[in-house]
């Protein structure tokens, strides 16, 4: 009941200058709406990047062509042409913290249906790519294996070229045109979007039977690339290993030579994702925090007033037996009641701040329910450590000099 009372106090102290306290609990309405706007905008990042990441594959490690060297003169990437079938055959069978291996090339092309036209990459690839991708189909079915052993002219579309070439139509079973080649439309896969790595977009693309592409449309016989899904995310580093181990024994490679290859793990990508939104958070957290501390300050300067614009008061109230104690408690109180309605009306302008950013810029949002409940117990502690000073002053007035204080 005490305690209830206190409050009542408080509360009415507190209204008896509307305007200055509005303007005290702005301060923590701010800070704490920077806070949760920043970690809502952060952690909305950091998520969407990781879902980005994910959509790419399922513990997924890149097994590239690498770069030659010619008379000292390094001519680039996918220059080699020692990655091939073989290799990925191996990587699949001898590397035991690997699941599946998907090989592959690709080239540009143009390709026409109808009367429309798009010009987009053409990747050859086997029935097993879709799975380390972790890609599924919107229509229709993947090219089988009997279609890569037949060279079959037959396609799976990105969800881009869809729109591009068929609109709202059913593109599964017309034929498409890949430069001078005509192709069976067979599937149709799911929208992935753009690429965190790259920025590409992963749905412009058309995949074909790897025999098909090496023979009908590149005449090579050599991979592009190989899609790697290793048996879990932590077992990814050690597939890796395996993979660069199995193939410089494969292509003999001299001890100390440079790998003729590439091998990226994407849980690297992710990794780094992950620690570059949570540096970003944290630093904006802190500037967000210092708001925070104003309106601490602010608190401090408001109650510092009220103590000298109440001397009398509380004289009054240490004559009549309240104790040192009971004033200090009074202003405390005071205190944490600005800090707690500036906190909350400080969460609600946080969130509406950080769906209208979501809403102006399309950025994503994720608010989790820590930073709401650490945001309410900051502002409250902001509050009782800058309000301890002015009801530590309040409760040690000479009772006596605070009755004659004019």
């Amino acid at each position: 009941m005490f305690l209830l009372d206190a409050f009542r106090l408080a509360f009415r102290a507190l209204g008896r200058n509307k305007m200055r306290s509005l303007l005290t609990m702005l301060g923590m309405i701010i800070g704490v709406g920077a806070v949760i706007a920043v970690i809502g905008i952060g952690q909305g990042a950091a998520a969407k990047a990781q879902e980005q990441l994910a959509a790419m594959g399922s513990n997924m490690l890149f097994v590239g062509s690498g770069s030659v060297n010619r008379y000292g003169l390094n001519v680039g990437g996918f220059s080699t042409k020692t990655l091939v079938l073989a290799d990925a055959r191996a990587i699949a069978r001898e590397c035991p913290s690997v699941s599946t291996a998907a090989p592959g090339v690709q080239t540009g092309q143009q390709v026409v249906f109808a009367n429309q036209n798009w010009a987009t990459q053409v990747m050859g690839t086997e029935p097993q790519y879709f799975e380390v991708r972790n890609w599924p189909f919107a229509r229709g079915t993947s090219f089988s294996e009997e279609d890569v052993t037949q060279s079959a002219t037959v396609a799976v579309l990105g969800d881009t070229v869809r729109k591009y070439l068929f609109g709202s139509a059913n593109p599964i079973g017309e034929t498409i045109r890949i430069g001078t080649l005509p192709f069976k439309v067979v599937g149709v896969l799911a929208p992935k979007g753009i690429s965190a790595g790259s920025n590409q977009d992963q749905d412009d693309v058309i995949f074909a039977p790897l025999t098909t592409v090496q023979k009908k449309l590149l005449g090579q016989e050599w991979l592009r690339w190989i899609m790697v899904s290793a048996t879990s995310r932590d077992s990814s580093y050690v597939a890796q290993k395996q993979i660069v181990s199995l193939l410089r024994d494969r292509h003999k490679t001299r001890p100390g030579a440079p790998d003729d290859f590439v091998v990226r793990n994407m849980a690297d990508l992710a990794d780094a994702a992950a620690e570059q939104g949570q540096v970003m958070t944290t630093l904006l957290t802190i500037v967000a925090g210092v708001a925070l501390l104003v309106g601490g300050i602010g608190i401090m300067n408001i109650m510092l007033v009220s103590v000298t614009e109440r001397t009398r008061e509380i004289g009054v109230r240490m004559a009549v037996g309240a104790t040192e104690e009971d004033v200090r408690r009074q202003f405390l109180l005071e205190a944490v009641v600005l800090g707690l309605i500036g906190g909350t009306v400080g969460i609600a302008f946080g969130i509406a701040s950080s769906y209208t950013v979501s809403d102006l810029l399309q950025w994503p949002i994720l608010i989790p329910p820590y930073a709401v409940a650490a945001s309410t117990l900051f502002a409250i502690a902001i509050a009782l450590f800058f309000g301890f000073y002015p009801a530590r002053k309040a409760s040690q007035l000479n009772p006596i000099e605070a009755l004659r204080y004019e």
